[in-house]
């Protein structure tokens, strides 16, 4: 079942989005900024997904997260009032960075591809271990 989170399938996470007029530019394509907005409420949902409020591990963790690389690929243009699905899988989690794989799908078509490391870090800006509980849901998740 879908709810506003998305849902996770098999270890795959599926976001709905809707592209709105302010995502385009005047001929109505997509920006290319978006896609990473469009990703990055993919990855928050799918941390909710699986019992995870960022709010609540900066809080009782002092922990953040930041994007430390990403290498994107456009394949196709994605336009006004396309509905869209963002498909997210979490990937090698180490000690304070976790992968992530995702891509943006209208129907059949695969428009853009994300590979990306997450970097946890501290309020200090630093480097910081992922707490436990957060890796053995991520593992759960992948398996």
């Amino acid at each position: 079942m879908t709810t506003l989170s998305g849902h996770i399938e098999r270890g795959l996470h599926r976001f709905p989005v809707r592209v709105y007029y302010e995502d385009t530019d005047a001929g109505g394509i997509v920006y290319h900024s978006q896609y990473l907005n469009y990703a990055e409420r993919a990855r928050t949902e799918l941390l909710r997904c699986l019992g995870v409020q960022q709010s609540a591990i900066r809080l009782d963790h002092g922990i953040l997260f930041a994007v430390r690389d990403c290498r994107v690929e456009f394949k196709r243009p994605a336009k006004f009032d396309d509905l869209l699905e963002v498909r997210s899988r979490l990937v090698n989690l180490k000690g304070a960075t976790l992968g992530a794989s995702q891509e943006i799908w209208r129907d059949e078509d695969c428009l853009v591809t994300l590979d990306l490391r997450i970097a946890a870090v501290g309020e200090n800006g630093r480097a910081a271990r992922i707490p436990s509980e957060l890796k053995e849901l991520v593992k759960l998740q992948q398996d």
